[in-house]
């Protein structure tokens, strides 16, 4: 079992950084993929990124653009996400989630909810204009 607690949302302008954090818990967190999805409202969930457990290979949504980067620390079970140059549109409800599935690959099981059996409570990340 996995427990996901994410911090570090709350409300910017267009333009300036976050940067979210996501403690999980449990002994075997090195095992696991780690990787965050977001919903606005009235939106579905969708993907944002994706770091593999040795943190040698990351994935991101392509809106991220080069605007985010997803890293983890595997000796504190954090695992963050850093977002630069934010947009109104980036606005949502930020979800850590972990999945230990074996083998990740290709795009469309990264970015399906299915794949991930542990997420978060969220955190809200507001941009304003």
């Amino acid at each position: 079992q996995v427990q996901l607690v994410e911090s570090g949302g709350g409300l910017v302008q267009a333009g300036d950084s976050l940067r979210l954090s996501c403690a999980a818990s449990g002994r075997t967190f090195s095992s696991y993929h780690m990787g965050w999805f977001r919903q606005a409202p009235g939106k579905e969930r969708e993907f944002v990124a994706v770091i593999v457990w040795s943190g040698i290979s990351r994935y991101y949504a392509d809106f991220v653009a080069g605007r985010f980067t997803i890293s983890r620390d595997n000796t504190k079970n954090t695992v963050y996400l850093q977002m630069n140059n934010l947009k109104p549109e980036d606005t949502a409800v930020y979800y850590c989630v972990a999945t230990n599935a074996r083998p990740l690959q290709g795009m469309a099981v990264m970015q399906s909810h299915r794949t991930y059996d542990y997420w978060g409570q969220g955190t809200q990340v507001t941009v304003s204009s």
